[in-house]
């Protein structure tokens, strides 16, 4: 019986817009199963899908930098792990000078800024439906800052390979970098960690994670789906991370959640 249910957010609950469909929705709320929202998004661009299921429990962000529970009024924070304000620092004036043609943006918990608009940028606009304050960012950090994550976007192959090169020879205390998939490369605190939010959840529902399942389709999403005791990866998954699931679900554009939670999953009665 199965008493929560963990699930990643892009390429796993969201479609192709960033969306959930209603169709989807429609099969997660029927499975009469308690949800957390589980991903690399900040509360805010989580807030779309939260309010389409009608979430009220404890969800986490920025890959568990942040656990907190949404209400009408706003969200109330649980726990926040924002990284070293000197390393953030560093590392967004770094990459802004050795690699101009990638986006560089970055989340203080609240709000969204980035140095300038570029067609990357644009195209992560446009699935979150969200505005960053464009502002220099000598001038963000004029006041303190808790910074949650770092967002690099590069579609060119050979630029991201410098940039994963670039974190490999330089060592940023209190840092974690890591891939969503080939474009993108989010830095976090080296606290957050998916499976650290799924624990909090865990002690504070008093539940046994043998009782949870998760639904995933990254390399980020391991941690979680190997602490479960249910695992369920999408059909849109690599073949690596199709090795850990129990079940294999539909993918992300045919209700995968949704199809998983009224497939193989009970609610603990």
């Amino acid at each position: 019986m199965t008493a929560w249910v963990f699930t990643d957010m892009d390429g796993t609950l969201l479609d192709e817009t960033g969306r959930v469909r209603a169709s989807n929705a429609e099969k997660i709320k029927a499975s009469g199963l308690p949800l957390t929202l589980v991903s690399a998004r900040s509360p805010k661009e989580m807030q779309e899908a939260i309010t389409a299921l009608d979430l009220q429990g404890p969800q986490i962000a920025y890959n568990g930098g942040m656990i907190f529970e949404p209400h009408k009024t706003g969200r109330t924070v649980l726990s926040a792990l924002p990284m070293p304000t000197e390393s953030a620092k560093q590392i967004i004036g770094e990459i802004i000078a050795r690699f101009p043609s990638t986006s560089v943006s970055y989340y203080d918990g609240a709000d969204w800024y980035a140095e300038r608009m570029d067609d990357n940028l644009r195209g992560e606009i446009a699935v979150s439906r969200l505005m960053p304050t464009f502002q220099p960012y000598q001038e963000v950090f004029e006041r303190p800052r808790q910074i949650m994550k770092i967002m690099l976007i590069d579609f060119d192959a050979g630029v991201m390979a410098q940039i994963h090169d670039f974190f490999a020879a330089h060592e940023f205390p209190g840092v974690n970098a890591r891939s969503s998939n080939a474009a993108w490369l989010e830095i976090t605190s080296a606290e957050a960690e998916k499976s650290r939010g799924i624990q909090h959840v865990l002690d504070q529902e008093h539940i046994d994670a043998r009782d949870t399942a998760a639904f995933g389709d990254g390399q980020n999403d391991l941690p979680m789906l190997t602490m479960v005791g249910t695992p369920i990866v999408m059909a849109n998954a690599a073949p690596a991370i199709k090795q850990v699931a129990k079940y294999i679900t539909k993918s992300n554009l045919e209700d995968g959640v949704g199809y998983g939670m009224l497939h193989y999953l009970k609610p603990s009665k």
